[in-house]
């Protein structure tokens, strides 16, 4: 039995989380054409990863810091969609640490910080091969209508 052919008030935090990444990601053109990697999901987190192509770089032959925060929003998407319940980006943050060469494999890793009534805080850390912290990211999510799984009473 696939993970949405179960109620989903049958299945356990992560396991939910793990079924709303599925649905989400089956429509995330943007993170896939990017060569993003979903590595995990759970309940308020999620870790992505991505090669750094040659396209991505700027005219200082580093990683342009658009690719790096789109890394790092697509795992804070993930991470806070685990409840079946539609959010979306209030507001993020994020600040640049160290340069990234073409090449070099990134990893997102988003945990949530605290989630209430319709808002939530996460951080995301972008590591790369080295497993130097190159870009720290803050994201405040907000629940809209709608949801990733049908509802079944």
């Amino acid at each position: 039995m696939t993970e949405q052919a179960r109620s989903v008030s049958d299945m356990s935090a992560d396991e939910l989380a793990q079924a709303c990444a599925q649905s989400m990601w089956a429509n995330d053109s943007a993170s896939q054409h990017m060569g993003m990697k979903l590595e995990a999901v759970t309940a308020g987190t999620a870790t992505l990863s991505m090669v750094v192509k040659d396209f991505m770089t700027n005219g200082h032959d580093i990683c342009h810091g658009g690719f790096v925060f789109t890394l790092a929003d697509s795992a804070f998407a993930f991470a806070c969609n685990g409840y079946n319940q539609n959010a979306v980006a209030q507001h993020c943050a994020v600040s640049f640490l160290l340069p990234v060469k073409s090449g070099e494999t990134l990893t997102a890793v988003a945990r949530e910080i605290n989630r209430s009534g319709r808002s939530g805080i996460y951080d995301i850390r972008v590591t790369r091969d080295d497993g130097e912290t190159v870009a720290e990211f803050r994201g405040h999510s907000r629940t809209v209508k709608g949801t990733h799984l049908p509802v079944q009473d």
